[in-house]
């Protein structure tokens, strides 16, 4: 289902806008991620590729039992940001045993999307033969976008990844080719519809949870609710997870925390990875 004609796209895809002080949040990011690579054990800026971008820190638990590593893929419209504004988000999976991998990505205009989802295929392939695990695909926002890709793998990935987690994603890329989104991207209506997860194949007997912040636009409500609706029509143990109250800038602080619901919902996932 497409979004009402009569919804202002840009209004609910510019997320900006919508929180007058997503710089604040931006800046913590930034600030709790460098405190947590001073404090954990981690193995930073490994190479997966020739790119400059293309490095992957891990960050691995005290008791480590070699179980499925999770891959949490920053956001940033695939244009903004890197892997050092996420390494807080590890903590919580690292409290509860669990190893996880947060690679940086090339970004628009620099790189088209096929080329950014290619790019983080590589990833995902890099760290899965490193560590010889099944991998839990994570991602806040286009990192949402590029962890249901992962599952989806419509550019080959060599290593399939069952089970994933979305926060905040974006699973239905058309609404955004007229938005300013777009300006950076230079999304063709038909290379937008080939990139969405929403009309890709999903893996056979996968679990997906697609989170979204209960402050978020109707947009991303939609989007979410689409993808849970087409893949469990093809065979996935998909459903939505709202966090209460929150916007796009925090809905995924939880994953700091061992003892928040998101956190409860990477380990189960790895339990079926």
């Amino acid at each position: 289902m497409m979004p009402n004609a009569e919804i202002d796209l840009e209004a609910e895809y510019n997320n900006r806008a919508r929180v007058p002080d997503h710089g604040v949040h931006i800046a913590a990011w930034y600030r709790d991620a460098a405190a947590y690579r001073g404090s954990a054990r981690c193995e930073l800026d490994l190479a997966y590729g020739p790119g400059e971008r293309h490095r992957v820190d891990f960050f691995h638990p005290d008791d480590e039992a070699g179980g499925p590593v999770v891959l949490v893929i920053h956001g940033g419209y695939w244009q903004a940001l890197d892997k050092s504004s996420a390494s807080h988000l590890a903590r919580g999976a690292n409290m509860r045993g669990l190893t996880v991998a947060v690679p940086s990505y090339d970004l628009a205009p620099s790189a088209s999307l096929a080329e950014i989802v290619g790019c983080i295929e590589r990833a995902s392939d890099f760290i899965a033969e490193r560590t010889q695990r099944p991998l839990v695909a994570a991602g806040h926002s286009a990192g949402g976008h590029l962890a249901a890709c992962l599952m989806a793998r419509p550019g080959g990935s060599r290593r399939p990844i069952r089970v994933g987690m979305p926060i905040s994603g974006l699973f239905d890329l058309a609404p955004l080719v007229s938005t300013s989104v777009n300006a950076a991207l230079g999304l063709r209506p038909e290379e937008a519809h080939r990139l969405s997860p929403l009309h890709l194949t999903p893996p056979q007997d996968g679990r997906l949870v697609a989170v979204v912040g209960g402050a978020e636009s109707s947009e991303y409500f939609r989007q979410s609710r689409e993808v849970v609706e087409r893949w469990s029509a093809a065979g996935v143990d998909a459903r939505v997870h709202i966090v209460r109250g929150a916007h796009h800038f925090d809905v995924m602080v939880g994953l700091a925390d061992p003892s928040d619901p998101l956190v409860d919902i990477l380990v189960s996932l790895a339990a079926d990875a």
